[in-house]
Order: structure tokens, then C-alpha cells, then sequence
């Protein structure tokens, strides 16, 4: 083999590395790593996003028996729908997806849908969905049940909000509760 082949070699491998070096440093120079100043799409019903180190407070929740008596069905079906449809049915008689099916919800066992298997956090928790177990659920899952698998959903901030989905919810029985 020639030496010049060698030195052609060589510099190829040079220049290569020389045009790798200077495309990153060019590319550094003109792009700028730049946070916006707002957010650009808004989703509504999810929590902002936040960098705090320490632990929320837990605020207590205001008393729901007194948004549900002028709470609206029909903006709590559009929430709902909106929010929960993805994971979950409304229909009676409706199949589980991700979550269970929610018909008859309101005032049954935490666990109502046979065949579905609910997270030890879920199960762990005995009694029946009042208001306010669907209210503290609502505003934050993780919080009502510490290790459910509904922990990626935030919760509703708006009371309203809540108060009209528990308020839809309600009408998904053929016997509704009473309201309190």
C-alpha cells in the first residue's frame, strides 16, 4: 500500500471530524434553548405544571352538598365526557376499559364492577362512593387512594367542575341517590 494512500486516508478522517466539530458548534450558535413565556395550548382540566420541591398542602376541600344543589348535569356530561371518556364507559350495562364502567357509581361499593381488576388502593378502601369520596377523588385520585392506578389523572381544581360531574354522574342509576 502507497503512504500517500494512507495520508489521503487520514486527512479524510481528519476532515470529518473537523466538519462534525464545527456543524455542532454552528448548530449551538444558532439555535437558542429559550422557555416560553405561556403556555401555547392550554388543556383545560388538567393541573398547570409546577416545580416546587416540597409537598402540596393539602387544602380541605369545600363542602360539596351546596354546589350539587345547582350544580349542571348537562356542563358535568361535556366535563366528563371531555375528561373520563378515554378510560372509562357511561352506558348501563357498558364494558370496563382502561377504568370501569361508571353507571351506577354513585352510592355503590368502591369496586362495583365485577371483573374489573381495581388497584390495591382501591380495594383496600371499604365502603360505598358518597359525594364527598367522589369530590375528594375528583380533585385528586392520588390523594383519596395513595398507589391507585388513576394517579396520571390531576384531579379537577374547580369545585363547580366537580360538582357538576358528580351531578352527571348521579343520573347514570336507575334509582339515583338523594342528593344530601
Amino acid at each position: 500500500m502507497d503512504s500517500t494512500q494512507v495520508n489521503k486516508g487520514m486527512a479524510a478522517i481528519l476532515v470529518a471530524g473537523i466538519a462534525y466539530f464545527l456543524s455542532g458548534w454552528i448548530g449551538a450558535t444558532l439555535v437558542h434553548d429559550i422557555k416560553p413565556e405561556h403556555e401555547v395550548l392550554k388543556i383545560e382540566g388538567a393541573a398547570p405544571a409546577t416545580a416546587t420541591s416540597a409537598p402540596e398542602k393539602a387544602e380541605p376541600l369545600p363542602p360539596i352538598a351546596p354546589l350539587l344543589a345547582k350544580a349542571d348535569v348537562v356542563a358535568g356530561e361535556s366535563t366528563a365526557k371531555k375528561l373520563c371518556v378515554s378510560c372509562h364507559t357511561f352506558n348501563d350495562g357498558g364494558k370496563a376499559g382502561v377504568g370501569p364502567n361508571l353507571y351506577g357509581a354513585v352510592g355503590s361499593a368502591r369496586g362495583h364492577m365485577e371483573g374489573f381488576n381495581y388497584s390495591a388502593a382501591i380495594k383496600g378502601k371499604p365502603g360505598n362512593w358518597s359525594y364527598d369520596d367522589l369530590n375528594a377523588w375528583l380533585a385528586k385520585p392520588a390523594a383519596f387512594a395513595p398507589g391507585t392506578r388513576m394517579a396520571a389523572f390531576a384531579g379537577i381544581k374547580s369545585a363547580e367542575q366537580r360538582a357538576d360531574v358528580i351531578a352527571y354522574l348521579r343520573t347514570l342509576s336507575k334509582t339515583p341517590v338523594p342528593l344530601p
